[in-house]
């Protein structure tokens, strides 16, 4: 049982380091090499736990970007309160709270989509279901908003999600083209005007 736990333990730091040194330099940037020299152990010991990069990327995807998505964007989504502070809580009040270093280096889903989802099936259809899961709290959020005469009965919820879901991510990755925070302020304005709008 130690040794399972021992071998578990070593997978984790494997994946943890991989995701920093991804999302700090990039996917293609870090080799397998790197990732060991950051854990400080042997390649034998990854390729314990990985065939190659690859399945080390789909883990770090499936393990790390995942439950970042599920804890900080789909969860809150999912409690029970006034549905437009909850959408503005997740798309507004989240990402005042970023640390500068976040700011710089935009979302690590939002960087690996841009940087592989088009080289490898595999990693399309990893990145894909997070959204999908994402899309799919945000249209049960507004359809029982709606349901509570909330939300106006025209309002396209599949839309609406992927309009969100677009903004947020896509504003973190312009904003990665500035130094100050200028550009998130007026997507803050649009969005919770946006926001506002749905009622």
């Amino acid at each position: 049982m130690k040794q399972e736990i021992k071998s578990e333990l070593t997978r984790q730091l494997i994946i943890d380091k991989a995701f920093v040194l991804f999302y700090k330099n990039g996917f293609h940037a870090i080799s397998v090499d790197k990732v060991m020299k950051e854990t400080k152990l042997t390649k034998g010991a990854f390729y314990h736990h990985f065939k190659d990069k690859k399945e080390l990327g789909l883990a770090v995807i499936s393990d790390r970007i995942q439950s970042r998505v599920y804890d900080n964007m789909i969860l809150p989504l999912l409690e029970v309160g006034d549905p437009f502070l909850i959408l503005k809580t997740v798309f507004c009040e989240r990402i005042k709270n970023f640390s500068i270093e976040e700011k710089q280096s935009g979302c690590p889903m939002n960087n690996l989509i841009n940087e592989i989802s088009d080289s490898e099936v595999a990693y399309q259809l990893a990145l894909k279901k997070i959204i999908e899961e994402w899309k799919l709290a945000l249209i049960q959020l507004l359809e029982k908003a709606k349901a509570d005469n909330l939300v106006a009965s025209e309002v396209n919820t599949s839309s609406v999600a992927v309009f969100l879901i677009s903004a947020f991510e896509g504003v973190r990755g312009i904003r990665k083209l500035y130094n100050n925070d200028v550009v998130l302020e007026d997507y803050l304005l649009a969005v919770e005007r946006y926001i506002d709008l749905l009622r």
